[in-house]
């Protein structure tokens, strides 16, 4: 029989690419069960929705209360997403819980009992949102606390990269493993160049923080000969800020959004354009420390590449010459680094994406969660 492996995600897991990629390893190891928002995803055994109007932090009178006392002890498994999610899983038992982001380890740990738990944090918890004040008074101690409390005892932690690592390693005394956004190889080829344009793209969730305001802004600038298409995704908001995004948009020529394309199809729907950019304030650490997905989504599509400073991209765009690092996280900063890609420079740059497309690919990460899985299960 196959060892039984709940995933719980509080995202709709169809739209979280990292989940998504998760799960295609957890199935290789056993029959897998989601619990999430959003619908089944595919080739799981069972999906356990949850309703998405449910948070999944303690955001109730009595949640916010506690919070304010410190009484985190009390408030773990108070959130409303917690409790449906105690509903569903009821009686059930599983060889392996895995849960992604601290705020799903209290719920993971007492659903698992004495089976393991692969803690995936993705970034650093306790900043996720820090740059929000009700999130800095209310939030960064509670998830502080889950992870204080938690990690010690989680059998395996994984993030996103080496420097969001060492900050659990050396705040928890944990050893974290270093598990990539990358996605797997996909073979294709660098895109021809049309005359007299620089195509620039952007895809990613739209979510008030992103900066994708600061694109437009930047793309703006630059005029003529210049186009950005944004693939965004509705946030939790009930697209308010996506609507913000689009009046803005509808102010400028060369600006055009668009509905999402699946994270399959995401690749070759990118692999058109010439620049993929992202421009992000650091605001928080996990801003500062970023290595998000759209970065390998970009090298995938085999895009030349414009980010703003950051320790782990910068190194990655430098060691591989994959494109031009902003002076800084201004408008003006990005469209001075759009402005030094000749059309030679492009075709440059994707030629070294095309390069480093293999290397840069999830194998490793893969590898990584293999042997995870590989020491967990019977």
């Amino acid at each position: 029989m196959r060892p039984s492996i709940l995933c719980i995600s509080f995202s709709d897991i169809q739209a979280d690419a990292r989940v998504l990629r998760q799960l295609d390893i957890l199935r290789e190891f056993g029959d897998v069960t989601t619990l999430g928002y959003g619908e089944k995803p595919r080739s799981v055994v069972e999906h356990l929705e949850l309703d998405a109007s449910l948070p999944s932090l303690p955001q109730t009178v009595a949640g916010i209360a506690l919070l304010a006392v410190r009484a985190f002890r009390k408030v773990e498994l108070m959130a409303p997403a917690v409790h449906a999610a105690r509903r569903l899983v009821e009686g059930r038992a599983f060889d392996l819980v895995v849960a992604n982001e601290a705020r799903a380890l209290p719920l993971a740990h007492l659903i698992a009992g004495h089976a393991p738990v692969w803690g995936d944090m993705h970034e650093w918890a306790p900043e996720e949102r820090v740059h929000v004040l009700s999130w800095r008074l209310l939030v960064k101690p509670y998830m502080t606390a889950i992870c204080s409390k938690y990690l010690p005892r989680t059998d395996a932690v994984t993030v996103v990269n080496d420097s969001i690592g060492r900050l659990y390693e050396e705040q928890f005394s944990i050893e974290a493993v270093t598990v990539r956004n990358a996605r797997p190889f996909i073979d294709l080829q660098p895109s021809a160049q049309v005359p007299g344009v620089i195509r620039l793209v952007h895809s990613g969730a739209a979510i008030p923080g992103r900066n994708l305001e600061g694109m437009i802004s930047a793309t703006g600038k630059l005029g003529p000969g210049y186009t950005l298409d944004l693939y965004l995704v509705t946030a939790r908001d009930g697209g308010k800020y996506l609507r913000f995004l689009e009046s803005l948009a509808a102010g400028t020529e060369n600006v055009t959004l668009h509905r999402p394309v699946t994270p399959e199809d995401l690749p070759t729907t990118l692999n058109q354009y010439d620049v993929g950019i992202f421009s992000l304030p650091p605001q928080t650490k996990n801003h500062a420390l970023m290595l998000p997905n759209k970065f390998f989504d970009f090298v995938q599509a085999r895009l030349a590449i414009v980010f703003s400073p950051s320790p782990e991209t910068s190194r990655l765009i430098n060691e591989y010459d994959l494109g031009v690092i902003a002076e800084d996280f201004s408008d003006d900063a990005l469209a001075d680094a759009l402005r030094q890609m000749t059309s030679e420079g492009i075709a440059l740059f994707k030629s070294h994406a095309h390069l480093a497309a293999r290397t840069l690919s999830s194998e490793r990460d893969q590898e990584a969660q293999r042997k995870i899985l590989k020491d967990l299960l019977p």
